[in-house]
């Protein structure tokens, strides 16, 4: 899938998160990186099979103090090559699994652990 194709499907992604959740996204950075690497214990992602898909680096918002300011953006990385390689190309599913993989790592710049996200996506897929 071209890149521009996938942006756009990031940017519809983000779109769909309710307003009430999208307007306290501040200062954060949506990137689309080609190729992705072995996810670090320390880091909140969402892989699949060891392949990470999706990225969130910063600090969540419960854990922002008064002090923070002048800091560079928040970034939640999307990994284009391993999403492509997960849905088996399939570009229907790729749109998808980007929406899946946005709404989680939003879900982690909102403070919520594996476990809370998890249950968050459970929520989600019922609606």
């Amino acid at each position: 899938m071209d890149r521009e194709k996938f942006e756009e499907y990031i940017a519809e992604a983000v779109a769909q998160v309710p307003a009430s959740v999208r307007n306290s996204i501040v200062n954060v950075a949506f990137v689309l990186e080609d190729d992705s690497r072995a996810a670090r214990q320390t880091e909140e992602e969402i892989s699949v099979h060891g392949s990470l898909l999706g990225l969130y680096q910063g600090v969540s918002l419960p854990h922002r103090s008064v002090s923070y300011s002048g800091v560079l953006p928040d970034k939640i990385t999307l990994f284009k090559h391993a999403i492509e390689r997960t849905a088996g190309n399939d570009p229907v599913r790729i749109r998808l699994l980007i929406h899946e993989v946005v709404h989680h790592e939003i879900a982690h710049y909102l403070g919520m652990d594996e476990d809370e996200v998890r249950a968050w996506e459970q929520r989600r897929k019922k609606r």
